[in-house]
């Protein structure tokens, strides 16, 4: 038997003391709830909270090894995806796409390569369809890997029930000639922007 998991304080002075200084937030205003990710001075592994947006009460708690890029809530069912990713100064983009429930307080780690990719937004275009805008795999003889990426759209009839490392890389490789600017963290954007 599982119990839904809610935090109602934090030895703390201010208000997501659980996820460090927010650094991005999303809203949803059908279940009253806030996610929002931070990092603390002490921890190299960002937090993403989830927050009644009434009470500001915890009601779930996911560490990520990578910085968290982009969340979104499922249009219906009680989950909310993070995409999480970083450039490893050198070579590759990688990170992870987060399913976090949001009734047990448990998350998987959704992509089957452990070094994943780079995912820079996130957006549900219904309830079995989630695009991602991820990076390059890597920047290798490629200028423009540092201001564009490319779409994917990754299908499941039921994400309640995604188990984890199952979505495949050949699932994450966009149409061929299809890259668009995309914002990164850090400070690089596209030029003209």
């Amino acid at each position: 038997m599982t119990h839904p998991f809610s935090v109602d304080r934090m030895l703390g002075t201010r208000p997501f003391a659980e996820i460090g200084h927010p650094a991005l937030a999303v809203a949803d205003g059908r279940r009253g709830l806030l996610a929002v990710t931070g990092t603390h001075g002490f921890s190299h592994h960002p937090a993403v909270g989830v927050y009644d947006s009434a009470t500001l009460s915890c009601r779930a708690l996911v560490r990520s090894r990578d910085v968290v890029q982009a969340m979104a809530f499922h249009p219906t069912l009680p989950l909310l995806a993070v995409g999480t990713g970083s450039y490893d100064g050198g070579y590759f983009f990688t990170g992870d796409l987060l399913l976090l429930d949001l009734e047990t307080g448990t998350s998987i780690s959704a992509f089957e390569d452990g070094q994943g990719r780079q995912v820079l937004e996130l957006e549900w275009l219904d309830e079995q369809r989630l695009r991602l805008l991820m990076a390059p795999p890597d920047d290798w003889q490629d200028e423009e890997a540092h201001t564009q990426g490319h779409t994917a759209v990754v299908v499941r009839r039921d994400w309640a029930s995604v188990p984890a490392r199952s979505i495949r890389p050949d699932e994450l490789v966009g149409p061929p000639g299809t890259r668009t600017p995309s914002r990164r963290q850090g400070g690089r954007v596209p030029a003209g922007e």
